[in-house]
């Protein structure tokens, strides 16, 4: 067996042992300052990362570090209280490798979530952003001899984002009166914020809101087959026409999240009481 599949197993065998077996529909990949969800999920079976066999440690500011399964509308699920990023000097292999856990635990969909820039200048700080596809600036995660056994060698990216599930959201949105923005995620290395330069050439080439996250994953469970759901939370405005004392600070990034996260929880939670 390949070694990074034993490594797959392991960790889903652990998991799957620490929460008796059940099957979740849904998982879900909190990014920065976006914990708040894991809050609302009931009777909550909490695994730090740092248990679970092969996992690496949540390093990011605003990610605690934690695999949690318990019931969020009416449904069981597993979600990441934070992610790991290729910045933090993980492998991809490891970057991802939660996804993989996931899928062999038997999710049936993946909802991601993001803090981003909002280089679309129509975009303000706690905007909500559907995101319905995206530009690619990280390594691939599949880049390497393929796991068979989980998709084929050249996987198809015609939609990344389930339309399905975007078309959910946006009913739900507009029964609970709430804005959403649909836009093009950019993912780049960091972990420097970019320059302005940087800013407008991801707008000139068709980003709405950059990050640093949340493609790889996305990648490795379109690989897998699960379809995905992904939004981010707008939390600063990434233009190249700043103040000339204007800085880019972390600390202001989970905080702005922070104060969106009840509405990304509340969309979130109705779309896997649909499911």
């Amino acid at each position: 067996m390949d070694p990074r599949t034993e490594k797959i197993n392991r960790a889903a065998e652990y998991v799957a042992s620490r929460l008796g077996g059940r099957v979740p529909v849904a998982g879900i990949v909190l990014g920065s300052g976006l914990g708040k969800l894991a809050d609302r999920i009931a009777n909550p079976v909490v695994i730090p990362y740092r248990e679970i066999p092969g996992f690496p440690e949540s390093t990011a500011i605003g990610h605690k570090g934690n695999f949690i399964g318990g019931e969020l509308g009416g449904k069981f699920v597993v979600a990441m209280q934070g992610r790991f990023h290729y910045y933090e000097g993980y492998p991809m292999e490891l970057v991802t490798l939660p996804i993989r856990v996931m899928k062999v635990l038997g999710i049936s969909y993946l909802f991601v979530s993001n803090a981003a820039g909002g280089v679309n200048f129509d975009y303000h700080i706690g905007d909500l952003m559907i995101i319905r596809d995206h530009i690619n600036l990280l390594p691939n995660p599949l880049i390497g001899k393929n796991l068979d056994e989980f998709g084929p060698r050249f996987p198809d990216m015609t939609r990344p984002y389930d339309p399905a599930l975007i078309r959910k959201a946006e009913l739900i949105a507009s029964d609970l009166n709430l804005m959403l923005r649909k836009g093009v995620y950019l993912a780049g290395t960091g972990p420097s914020y970019e320059t302005p330069s940087e800013y407008r050439y991801f707008r000139l080439i068709g980003a709405d809101a950059v990050g640093m996250s949340t493609i790889p994953e996305v990648i490795v469970a379109r690989h897998c087959g699960i379809p995905v759901f992904g939004m981010s939370v707008i939390t600063n405005e990434a233009h190249d026409d700043y103040a000339e004392d204007y800085v880019n600070d972390g600390d202001d990034v989970v905080r702005a999240a922070d104060a969106a996260a009840d509405r990304m929880t509340e969309i979130f939670t109705r779309m896997i009481e649909s499911l």
